[in-house]
């Protein structure tokens, strides 16, 4: 019975060891899958890039309008979702109120709206003749078709984005640490700024870049709503779908060029997210 035992024991375990073994290639296969998928086109976009010489191309005129405007108008954007997102995305982390799930709804729409759709909701809502456009421009202020109008056709597709993240990163706070905090003489603002943002800051970040990402890559709602000339409304996007119709090496280079300008900061959100980390440790 003794032997019985100790060879079904072993039988076991090979078992485990052999499932164990099979899921673990099977998970390793998946992820070079998916990395080779995913460095396919990117390196393709480089080895292009070099062997065309179409590298020159990112000094042209259009490539640096295209870069320095999106790197503006996604700078004033963030800067707009960072102040304006993050009460919000505390309230709906912390309370329940009455009509929580339509502004959740509400907020999440953006996100799954076609962005031809959300281009032409801007316009009705902010165009001239819009409902909130027309009584601007009676004051002489016009938004669509202007810089300003990127900056809204990239807050409506990107907001969401963060406050999502911000508001699992300020729900998976202990309301304990804020309350002692509070004990100690802090108040609800001073602990909200050194307590509360600390603690939340990786998903913060998080959430930042990933909403930044998704202003920065804007295409269909900007085309719509502010339209295409080079240095006031053309981002990078717009860019190379006009240089792609002229001129290829040149849309590949704009390609390349928002490629490093991503993963630099991609790069610096990483570097805080860690930091971050360490402070909290």
């Amino acid at each position: 019975k003794l032997r019985q035992k100790l060879r079904q024991e072993r039988r076991r375990r090979w078992r485990g060891f052999a499932r164990e073994k099979l899921t673990s290639g099977f998970g390793v296969a998946a992820l070079a899958l998916l990395a080779g998928f995913i460095a396919l086109p990117i390196l393709s976009l480089v080895i292009w890039t070099v062997s065309n010489s179409a590298w020159q191309e990112m000094t042209s005129p259009a490539a640096v309008d295209a870069l320095l405007l999106s790197a503006r108008t996604t700078a004033i954007s963030m800067a707009i979702i960072l102040v304006v997102g993050t009460p919000p995305a505390y309230v709906l982390a912390r309370y329940d109120f009455p009509g929580k799930r339509a502004v959740n709804t509400l907020i999440d729409l953006p996100a799954v709206l076609p962005p031809s759709a959300a281009g032409i909701a801007l316009l009705l809502a902010f165009g001239r003749v819009g409902l909130i456009g027309e009584q601007l421009t009676a004051f002489g202020i016009t938004i669509s078709f202007t810089t300003a109008a990127v900056v809204l056709a990239e807050l409506f597709v990107a907001t969401h984005f963060y406050v999502r993240q911000a508001t699992v990163g300020f729900g998976q706070i202990e309301r304990g640490i804020e309350e002692a905090a509070l004990v100690d003489g802090g108040g609800p603002i001073t602990v909200f700024l050194k307590v509360t943002i600390p603690l939340a800051f990786p998903a913060l970040v998080a959430g930042a870049v990933t909403a930044w990402a998704r202003a920065l890559g804007e295409f269909g709602g900007t085309i719509i709503f502010a339209g295409n000339v080079q240095g006031v409304t053309q981002t990078i996007p717009l860019a190379i779908f006009s240089e792609l119709e002229r001129d290829f090496d040149a849309a590949v280079a704009l390609s390349v060029l928002v490629l490093g300008f991503a993963f630099i900061v991609i790069l610096a959100a990483r570097y805080l997210t860690r930091k971050a980390a360490e402070v909290r440790g």
